[in-house]
């Protein structure tokens, strides 16, 4: 495929993505006041329609392209599925919303869904577009992981254990909210015969993976960096790493994005699974 063919190929709500992205990129880094309460979900939801333009002219195929019913729910449980880790965040205290203070609870509450609704669109987004990339393409097989059926009870007691642990002594153990989720829901996803990653890595085919982790690392480095100028914006407290900050974010903490897309695809199976789709195959990551 040559330039021109990609340029022609290149959809309309691509371009329309990007439009989005410049436009609400600057208002949001150069307003002065409140802004970013407004301007946080056009923003992504440019990002978002921008990756997967890409990902269609790299593909041939993409989340809108295969489906804009499931693209559109896609953001429909995103918010109920971030306002989760803020149940966790409740207890451990590790980011703060400075400006929440000019909203009442049900402004912050509604205007914080719509941002939230971007989370989990934009990590599959990323992450289908990182599957595209030569390096992960070409990934020999590596260490086979043992069998799902064997794994069960395993990941269900490092599941409990983690988040007993984080209830108890949250100051100390708080880094494992961003493995817990995974570690719980897995299990279900393996008994109830739902997608689950462990599908791959038992045959030693570890890139679905790679492709989340890159995938959700990059959204990282979009949102602290966009972060970082916003108002309202958010600010971290992270005990024992509390420095080398990129952005707001202590440099060790992006390791936590890593299972973090872990935990949001093994959530999004599981609901997939429970309404119905055991093998869902419409996020693309292997």
């Amino acid at each position: 495929m040559d330039k021109s063919d990609s340029y022609n190929k290149f959809p309309l709500y691509g371009w329309f993505g990007i439009i989005l992205i410049i436009v609400f990129w600057y208002l949001n880094w150069f307003l002065e006041g409140l802004r970013t309460d407004w301007a946080f979900f056009p923003l992504w939801l440019g990002f978002c329609l921008t990756v997967d333009a890409f990902v269609f002219i790299r593909r041939g195929t993409s989340l809108i392209k295969r489906s804009l019913k499931k693209y559109i729910l896609l953001f429909i449980i995103s918010a109920p599925v971030w306002w989760l880790f803020e149940l966790f965040n409740s207890l451990t205290q590790n980011w703060f919303y400075d400006g929440k203070q000019y909203f009442t609870e049900l402004q912050f509450f509604v205007l914080a869904s719509i941002s939230f609704s971007t989370v989990i669109p934009a990590v599959f987004e990323t992450a289908e577009l990182s599957r595209t990339f030569k390096w992960i393409q070409n990934l020999k097989t590596y260490k086979k992981l043992i069998p799902a059926n064997k794994i069960i009870g395993l990941f269900f007691l490092l599941g409990t254990g983690t988040l007993m642990l984080e209830i108890i002594f949250p100051r100390i153990f708080y880094p494992f909210i961003w493995i817990t989720v995974y570690f719980l829901i897995e299990p279900l996803n393996i008994k109830m015969k739902n997608r689950n990653l462990l599908q791959s890595t038992q045959k030693g085919d570890w890139r679905p993976v790679i492709s989340l982790w890159i995938g959700c690392l990059i959204c990282a480095f979009f949102w602290e960096m966009w972060n970082y100028y916003s108002y309202p914006r958010w600010y971290y407290y992270l005990p024992m790493v509390n420095f080398l900050h990129i952005f707001e974010m202590p440099v060790l903490g992006y390791i936590g994005y890593l299972p973090f897309s872990m935990e949001l695809f093994a959530v999004y199976n599981f609901i997939a699974g429970t309404f119905g789709d055991k093998v869902s195959d419409y996020v693309q990551v292997s």
